[in-house]
């Protein structure tokens, strides 16, 4: 086996993410396919072969319960994964690895009011046999199908305009040919890449922009949501990322409160409930200490016409960034990061 991959960094050593498989994660949808496609197991076998892509990183968990909450789950989420359940979901997973994200994405395509959505799971070419062996499908099956199972694997390196453009031609996301709309960027746990491969940052900043541009996306309609999982693992190689995306894209953390029945009281008139639920707080807040976020971003219109600069050194600097060639950054993960030490335990 050539260890020279992108996805066999040096010194390697990773084992199954056990406790995805324990305790609440058992009351989700994915319940019935943990030991066949993300089990310990199946992790194992897939660590061996694929590197970090063989392995179900934390805050995918997160992601999973946030995309396809578990049956008779008692969590609000603002701002929800789907806003109009009438129009059909269609989805792109960035680096979808073992693809459990884009199995929950995919029950939810399959169990939506409207049919006609579709999830992409998408990754580096060496990676693609293990999604299609874990999603059932293979890179062949036509962009075009119509069946309820719309579920479809695609090669597509970070930074590669040609790869973006190549799917959104392929599956009818651009004028003036459009058949399907773009309503969903996801990327899961960017920072397990980060650690290894930070030179990874600017590509990644670099293919959400193209995903998001003319060139990829309509122009009409609801503005496509970026949904990025994220677990706290080294702020210095991770921070970068967030001050050059805030440029581009504005982004917020999803929030979550405990759905709790309404209070009906003799002195309240018919009709009217008391409200008894519980404070908003950060989705995540319990989970690593604090560490895992899940955020919801979309671009920032007038960055529509910026000019993005050909070096990704210079796009993580944020040249180009306000329609100026002078380095910038955004301070919103700081402010997110300031805020949630004060507030995860207290009413958002």
């Amino acid at each position: 086996m050539d260890h020279c991959h992108p996805n066999f960094p040096p010194g390697l050593s990773i084992a199954p993410n056990v406790g995805f498989f324990t305790g609440k994660v058992q009351e989700h949808p994915l319940e019935n396919d943990i030991g066949d496609a993300f089990g310990v197991e199946a992790q194992q076998e897939a660590i061996s072969r694929y590197g970090i892509a063989g392995r179900v990183w934390e805050a995918a968990y997160a992601l999973c319960a946030y995309v396809e909450p578990a049956e008779g789950n008692v969590l609000d989420f603002d701002p929800p994964f789907v806003d109009d359940p009438h129009e059909p979901l269609g989805a792109i997973e960035l680096g979808s690895g073992t693809g459990v994200v884009a199995a929950s994405i995919a029950r939810v395509v399959r169990h939506a009011v409207r049919p006609g959505g579709f999830v992409i799971a998408t990754d580096l070419p060496d990676v693609c046999p293990l999604l299609e062996h874990n999603l059932g499908v293979n890179t062949e099956r036509e962009a075009n199908r119509s069946d309820s199972d719309a579920v479809f694997v695609r090669p597509l390196t970070w930074g590669i305009l040609g790869h973006a453009t190549s799917i959104a031609s392929e599956f009818g996301l651009v004028q003036p040919f459009a058949s399907r709309r773009l309503t969903h960027i996801v990327c899961s746990d960017l920072a397990s890449t980060v650690v290894y491969f930070p030179e990874l940052l600017g590509p990644l900043l670099r293919t959400l922009i193209h995903l998001t541009s003319a060139s990829c996306a309509l122009s009409s309609g609801p503005p496509t949501k970026i949904v990025i999982s994220y677990k706290i693992r080294s702020l210095p190689k991770e921070t970068p990322f967030w001050t050059a995306f805030g440029l581009w894209f504005s982004f917020q953390p999803v929030l979550a409160r405990r759905r709790v029945r309404p209070v009906v009281s003799k002195n309240v008139p018919p009709g009217n409930k008391l409200d008894a639920s519980e404070p908003w707080r950060r989705f995540g807040a319990d989970e690593d200490a604090g560490r895992t976020f899940v955020f919801v971003a979309h671009r920032r219109p007038e960055s529509i016409t910026w000019h993005v600069p050909k070096s990704d050194k210079e796009l993580m600097e944020g040249v180009g960034a306000r329609g100026t060639t002078t380095k910038k950054g955004d301070d919103t993960f700081e402010t997110i990061l300031f805020m949630a030490m004060g507030i995860d335990n207290t009413s958002a």
